[in-house]
């Protein structure tokens, strides 16, 4: 007789712990054990929450290499069934070799489960016949598990699901997030202080009724754009480092239906637009994608959403400064270019209407469908098609956590047809469909990738542009990453080739996520490692790094409402000179369609306790020394990134956090 000696550990996770009877097989190169009821001293307590727990099972051979075991529990006739949540199993062999078994999942019924050895896998080095039954046995139960739905024609598709109890327990929020968010979401109107008020579907009368409002629910820097939100230089500061810094580029050429003259702009004659385009110093907003949309009746009343186009000028103290802004695209003489010339009011209703267009564009192209939507097509394919025992499912895997159902509560609750953002934006309706497919139709490869879209947007230079500066080092840090990992597995273009797991997961992305568009760039397929690490680098920058720029910041810069309207209700003035603080009040949005933007921006920017920053991994899913090496010189390297973003803060009047590594969630999480 031999004794493997065999360890089990239940996850320190609340509801973790099951009273049913576990049993265990382990399943070697060499034969099989017999089935074996765990029970030891600890009795019932064995898989209690956080308990390691150890047993012998005895064969009457040795197994040989140990290939995979199989787990399963019954419950007792006094007991009911319950959900078990077990981080790992050890093994050590009579050997004297240690194999570990990652699970990392519920088991909450009494079928029997198979978890691999913990060195990764591809298909091609999967000699052994029951690891490699397992291996389609699982993915088989996948494809059924996470099933591609289409949501609307013309954009990335989406899990199928009923709900968020339907979802396969192993991808649902843990009991904390579940209950921190659903209470966060019930209470926002409630936190923010606002009862009373989320009804009222009346007009602001007083700018000091809007900051009795805003004071109840402060951030610091929420607190600075109330001061200075009507100051040119914050209003240019915020196309680098607030919410959106996707939409400003270098400007070469004006564009024709911008017809801006130097005389405009530089009305003394110190400068030339030709001039300052040459020396790099012009940039424009283009807001095109919102041109002739059919905007949101909100309240009865009809809403405006503008086109703008935003020109901006880099001064000799490298400050950005808004210099001309058309809010239409099509030039008219009841279609003013507004300057910094003009009153004061005419002056910022423009920058107003600037604002309110991008808050719709940030929040429907460059934050759902550019960060939510494709984490999404990027879980699924990696669910459906990638084992676990695969090398690419041990790197992805924690960057996929809680996407599925933050997905489906955004698509139940913000744009559904009674969501708050369907009801309480200028773009909900019509609009954002069309926005979606707009957006959808120019989406690029090339956008995704921080260093390319850096440099086609010619901002390769721009002083002060922190998201640009963080972002490219964080871009470096996971790419360093990944090429050692994947490299490691893949040592020539012909292995990424032939493993057949690898391409149907790509031309799943493709297919679902890309909607089969070669023009995107988006590969079809992978013929080089190098393409693999770009890709991968690409899809774990846009679930963790790129989400939190476009996201975290939601509530510093839209809390206060002028600076980020979510809807206006008067169209913008078509002469000069007929604007006044109340012709302001008139065009922001109701009191209500305020509370209910306010609350919700307040949710999604609220951090989880549950939070896991970038290159934290609770569970461990290598195994061998190379991978977990280059974790730990990841982690690294991300401590010494946020050190030097918090040195940098600590000089600069607004800080810039959302891409400083301790900041980042590892995915799409909320």
């Amino acid at each position: 007789m031999v004794n493997y000696d065999v360890t089990v550990f239940t996850a320190n996770l609340l509801n973790a712990t099951t009273l049913n009877n576990v049993h265990i097989k382990l399943v070697g190169t060499e034969g099989e054990s017999n089935r074996k009821w765990l029970v030891g001293l600890k009795g019932a307590s064995s898989f209690v929450i956080g308990t390691t727990s150890s047993f012998t099972v005895s064969c009457s051979a040795s197994l040989g290499k140990l290939v995979l075991i199989e787990l399963d529990k019954k419950h007792l006739p006094l007991f009911p069934e319950d959900s078990w949540f077990p981080a790992k199993v050890e093994v050590k062999s009579p050997e004297g070799d240690t194999y570990t078994f990652p699970i990392y999942r519920w088991i909450n019924d009494s079928e029997v489960h198979r978890f691999r050895e913990g060195t990764a896998q591809r298909v091609i080095n999967d000699n052994h016949h029951l690891g490699r039954y397992a291996r389609q046995e699982e993915l088989k139960q996948r494809a059924k598990d996470y099933r591609w739905h289409v949501y609307a024609e013309g954009i990335p598709h989406c899990i199928k699901t009923e709900g968020p109890l339907s979802l396969p327990p192993e991808v649902q929020f843990s009991f904390t997030k579940k209950t921190e968010f659903a209470y966060t979401a019930a209470t926002g109107l409630a936190e923010l202080k606002l009862k009373g008020l989320a009804d009222r579907k009346v007009k602001w009368t007083d700018m000091n009724d809007l900051n009795r409002v805003f004071w109840c629910k402060r951030t610091s820097i929420s607190d600075y754009v109330h001061e200075h939100w009507k100051e040119d230089a914050f209003f240019g500061y915020q196309f680098l480092n607030g919410v959106n810094p996707m939409m400003i580029q270098r400007c070469t050429t004006l564009p024709k239906i911008f017809p801006v003259t130097d005389d405009m702009v530089f009305p003394s004659g110190q400068g030339s637009l030709t001039d300052e385009m040459k020396k790099g110093n012009i940039f424009l907003c283009d807001y095109k994608r919102l041109d002739g949309l059919k905007p949101n009746t909100i309240n009865g009343k009809k809403q405006y959403l503008m086109a703008p186009l935003v020109l901006l000028h880099k001064r000799p103290d490298d400050t950005l400064m808004p210099i001309a802004i058309q809010l239409k695209q099509t030039p008219a003489d009841d279609n003013p270019i507004f300057l910094p010339t003009d009153s004061e009011y005419d002056w910022l209703i423009a920058k107003i209407f600037v604002r309110s267009a991008d808050f719709n564009e940030h929040q429907l192209n460059v934050h759902l469908l550019r960060t939510h939507l494709l984490a999404e097509v990027f879980a699924v394919s990696l669910l459906r098609n990638i084992p676990m025992v695969h090398p690419l499912y041990k790197l992805l895997i924690p960057h996929t956590r809680y996407t599925l159902q933050i997905n489906f509560l955004a698509r139940l609750t913000l744009i559904s047809p009674t969501g708050v953002f369907t009801q309480f934006t200028s773009s909900g309706g019509e609009a954002m469909t069309t926005i979606l497919k707009r957006s959808m139709s120019s989406l690029t490869y090339r956008s995704l990738c921080i260093p390319e879209d850096i440099a086609d947007r010619g901002l390769e230079d721009v002083p002060n542009f922190y998201y640009r500066d963080d972002g490219l080092k964080l871009w470096d840090i996971i790419h360093r990453l990944v090429q050692g990992v994947l490299s490691y597995y893949y040592k020539k273009d012909t292995e990424v080739q032939d493993d057949p797991e690898l391409q149907k997961w790509i031309s799943d992305i493709f297919e679902h996520g890309f909607l089969s568009q070669a023009a995107t760039g988006i590969p079809e397929r992978f013929t080089t490692v190098a393409e693999l690490v770009k890709f991968v680098t690409m899809m774990i920058f846009t679930g963790s790094a790129q989400h939190s720029a476009v996201n975290s910041g939601q509530y510093d810069y839209g809390g206060w409402m002028p600076n980020t309207p979510t809807s206006l209700q008067l169209p913008p003035p078509t002469k000069k000179g007929k604007t006044n603080e109340e012709t302001m009040l008139q065009t922001f949005p109701d009191v209500n369609t305020t509370v209910q933007g306010m609350a919700t921006v307040w949710l999604l920017s609220k951090q989880s306790s549950d939070f896991v920053p970038i290159g934290q991994y609770p569970e461990d899913h290598f195994n061998e020394d190379t991978p977990c090496k280059l974790i730990k010189a990841f982690q690294e390297e991300l401590k010494v990134l946020s050190a030097a973003i918090k040195a940098r803060n600590k000089s600069l009047k607004i800080p810039y956090t959302y891409m400083n590594p301790a900041e980042v969630e590892n995915s799409v999480a909320i």
